[in-house]
């Protein structure tokens, strides 16, 4: 574990360091992490999603944006990450404002992602009300045969987010629950960070 104390660094590098961690003692998906939005009567939401990218602008993810997630980023882009690694000891929160990332970049991806993921991107309708299972299996059916023998493109309802940071906080366990919080806040995006260490 890291000693921040006295030598705070860059969150950015701390963050991709931790990850570097995670990804080689969790035994699952080290890149999940709990996204949290606010909806239109002030309530929050939450549910777990992948990141797929992390650079000097913020924190990439992608998804449907007609599921509510995406309707709620859209109408409200601010929000909240979290990333926990039990086996590591580590945990991240991220707070910030949320930008569509642009179409080059969700292209990009699009064309990494396995076909049949390409396929279901087109057949499931996210937060829509489904009759049944083979309802969505069907429009699968569909989607493949419409695109049998060529690319998939990618949706326009479908693409990236970036989460950009005006608060990233790194967590490290320690012994008798003396943890250790690092904290990095600054008041709009690309304004300098501030850091401070807090109690647990």
């Amino acid at each position: 574990m890291t000693d921040l104390a006295h030598h705070p660094g860059d969150p950015f590098a701390l963050f991709r360091a931790a990850f570097a961690r995670a990804t080689q003692h969790e035994p699952f998906e080290a890149n999940a992490m709990t996204l949290a939005t606010v909806g239109p009567d002030g309530a929050p939401s939450a549910r777990v999603v992948l990141l797929k990218g992390v650079d000097a602008r913020g924190f990439v993810f992608f998804t449907n944006y007609e599921s509510r997630k995406g309707r709620e980023l859209l109408a409200r882009p601010r929000a909240a990450l979290v990333f926990h690694w039990q086996q590591a000891q580590e945990q991240v929160r991220i707070e910030g404002d949320v930008e569509q990332v642009g179409a080059d970049e969700s292209d990009a991806y699009f064309r990494t992602r396995p076909r049949d993921s390409q396929i279901g991107a087109w057949a499931s309708l996210q937060s829509e009300t489904l009759d049944s299972r083979a309802a969505l299996e069907g429009r699968f059916a569909e989607v493949a045969r419409l695109y049998e023998g060529r690319e998939v493109p990618r949706p326009p309802h479908w693409g990236g987010f970036l989460v950009v940071p005006t608060l990233i906080e790194l967590w490290y366990g320690r012994a008798n629950r003396l943890h250790e919080r690092h904290i990095y806040e600054r008041p709009s995006p690309g304004a300098p960070f501030s850091y401070r260490m807090a109690f647990p």
